[in-house]
């Protein structure tokens, strides 16, 4: 079903006019669409992460449920499913311990920091797959918690299309990509 906000409606049109995630690979449209997050815009830190020359922002890699192989720098296994709580929360089990990369400040993105790493001149995923490899082309909880009355919502990014949008905080179909406020 698409929500009626104004920056969901030409998202939801394109979902259900491009093929399903399962049906078709990553489309870009390199000759008519600028990129909006070049491979040279990130630096990769030869550890599971990138970090964006643009906003500072260091990224892991892969999406949580998957393994950083580091021997040829891809994203293996399957990503996990998360409400928008246990998205939180999995910020403060990846600072666990050792961390992950040296690091114990991982946390979710707001809104507008997972918006940044959108690739706009692609679809199916709407990421830079050099970038961040093995993506899905789903769902993706943000931090920002949606403008509601009744607080049951939270904002994400539908990273086939790359639109944001908001979803019930107790649904379970939301991944999750952990970011840090860089050095």
């Amino acid at each position: 079903m698409c929500k009626q906000t104004k920056t969901a409606v030409l998202t939801c049109l394109l979902a259900l006019l491009l093929p399903s995630v399962n049906e078709a690979s990553q489309i870009c449209k390199a000759a008519s669409i600028p990129a909006t997050s070049p491979t040279n815009q990130f630096t990769d830190n030869k550890n599971g992460t990138v970090t964006s020359n643009k906003t500072g922002l260091m990224w892991k890699k892969c999406s949580e449920g998957q393994v950083w192989n580091k021997g040829d720098g891809s994203c293996s296994g399957s990503t996990a499913h998360f409400s928008w709580q246990t998205a939180l929360d999995q910020a403060k089990i990846a600072n666990s311990k050792k961390g992950f990369a040296g690091r114990t400040d991982w946390r979710l993105p707001n809104v507008k920091e997972l918006a940044s790493i959108v690739e706009e001149q692609c679809y199916n995923p709407a990421i830079n797959l050099t970038v961040f490899p093995a993506t899905p082309s789903t769902w993706f909880w943000s931090s920002s918690p949606g403008d509601h009355i009744d607080g049951r919502y939270a904002w994400g990014i539908g990273f086939k299309s790359g639109g944001d949008d908001w979803d019930y905080k107790i649904a379970y179909d939301g991944r999750v990509r952990l970011v840090r406020s860089g050095l």
